[in-house]
């Protein structure tokens, strides 16, 4: 097709042949395009009286038309019929339907609002639907649009601009609120910072202070053996000078005083190594107090005062804890017996029941505990006796109260005191 359209083509106008005319050299043109061709040869051109000069914009030669010109030359009946006829077929035709071969889709089924073919009707699946033109169809329903809108109504319109407006101001609402509890998190999250930050800062003033501690505890001491090893080595400078003397009786006054100093040197005690112990260590602190910490107490939560205390014997001597905790030891000794308080304690209680048991088995007849409280009775004989009858009937009265509660808890007692005895054996083996 692209051939034959290439074929019908004026190569002048280059468009379909619009009224062929055959001109004498047997090449046709449109008629218009000839007669633009003669009139700008007509004026430039002398030629005989009567005819009409034209050149053929194919060929190239000089052709003469009568005085009527390009309307006196004969039509193309066969080309001008060959155009019409491509024209015609070149038109859009009705698209074939895929189910049923080769059969037009010119129906249009108002049900399913496609185009069919008429086996699709008749034998097919749109059997029965409705049908109508698809261009009086779309005439019919051109006007439907502006209907529709026109049903909308001014109340909906309203309905819908108050809905929107309603919406904005919820959404405007929740902003506001997102936004307050964007600000209340901040603030209560800024607020734990500053604790945190001031625990922190408490925290490492006291570090910095056992820091302070340890430099004044250790510093005077440096600087003692520092001060010792320059006199040493001043001492060994002078012992080569006075190496060097040759004069016998310098040298000998050299050599006293160079002993003096010796001796005065060897003399000079050394400072003790102090060993400091910094507590309580923050590691151990913190897992220990810290983790059962909320956030509600976060503001009592513990801070230490740390110091740096001396050790003797690896045993620490004046130990400082939190505000509220145990007693603080100021010595050695008292941290001591702090250390060694749960061994009396245990031996102590065996003691307690070791008498206990004692008062259970009866020895001659009378409770040995009785016996006991009598050779208490004259030790104290040399005291005045009205303490020693006050001490005696207090000791007396708590005698017959202690033994009643024995004979009621005789039964547990035994194996308590059987196993106390395997405990203390076994405490006493080891230590």
């Amino acid at each position: 097709m692209d051939n034959l359209e290439e074929d019908l083509t004026c190569s002048v106008c280059y468009s379909l042949f619009a009224d062929p005319r055959v001109l004498p050299c047997s090449h046709t043109f449109c008629k218009t395009c000839l007669d633009n061709l003669l009139q700008v040869s007509t004026n430039y051109s002398i030629w005989r009286p009567l005819r009409l000069p034209l050149k053929c914009p194919q060929c190239r030669s000089v052709v003469e038309l009568p005085p009527m010109g390009v309307d006196s030359l004969p039509t193309n009946i066969s080309l001008r019929d060959i155009i019409e006829k491509y024209q015609s077929d070149s038109e859009p035709r009705h698209p074939s339907c895929q189910e049923h071969h080769r059969q037009p889709l010119n129906m249009y089924c108002i049900q399913d609002r496609q185009l069919i073919c008429g086996l699709c009707l008749t034998v097919g699946q749109h059997q029965g639907h409705p049908i109508d033109d698809l261009q009086a169809a779309f005439i019919r329903e051109k006007q439907t649009p502006s209907l529709l809108l026109a049903s909308l109504a001014e109340q909906r319109w309203g309905q819908v601009c108050e809905l929107g407006e309603q919406l904005e101001q919820e959404k405007v609402r929740c902003e506001g609120l997102v936004r307050q509890d964007r600000q209340e998190v901040n603030q209560f999250f800024q607020s734990l910072e500053v604790v945190l930050a001031r625990k922190r800062h408490a925290y490492l003033e006291a570090l910095d202070k056992a820091g302070s501690e340890v430099s004044r505890a250790y510093d005077p001491l440096i600087h003692r053996v520092k001060a010792l090893q320059e006199e040493q080595l001043d001492l060994v400078s002078l012992g080569s000078s006075v190496e060097e003397e040759d004069s016998p009786l310098i040298f000998l006054e050299q050599v006293h005083l160079f002993r003096e100093r010796i001796e005065e040197f060897i003399k000079t005690p050394l400072p003790s190594v102090i060993n400091l112990s910094v507590t309580p260590r923050a590691a151990e602190h913190l897992q220990l107090h810290w983790p059962a910490v909320t956030i509600g107490s976060l503001e009592d939560a513990p801070v230490p005062k740390v110091c740096c205390c001396a050790r003797c014997g690896g045993v620490e001597a004046g130990v400082e804890t939190e505000a509220g905790g145990r007693d603080q030891p100021d010595s050695w000794v008292q941290s001591l017996w702090w250390q060694l308080w749960p061994t009396f304690s245990v031996m102590l209680l065996g003691l307690l029941l070791l008498l206990t048991a004692l008062w259970l088995n009866p020895v001659g007849g009378a409770p040995v505990g009785f016996s006991l409280l009598s050779q208490f009775g004259q030790l104290v004989h040399g005291l005045s006796s009205e303490l020693i009858t006050s001490v005696w009937d207090a000791a007396g009265s708590a005698y017959m109260v202690l033994e009643a509660a024995v004979e009621r808890w005789s039964s547990h007692l035994s194996s308590v005191v059987e196993k106390t005895s395997q405990q203390l054996a076994a405490f006493f083996f080891l230590n």
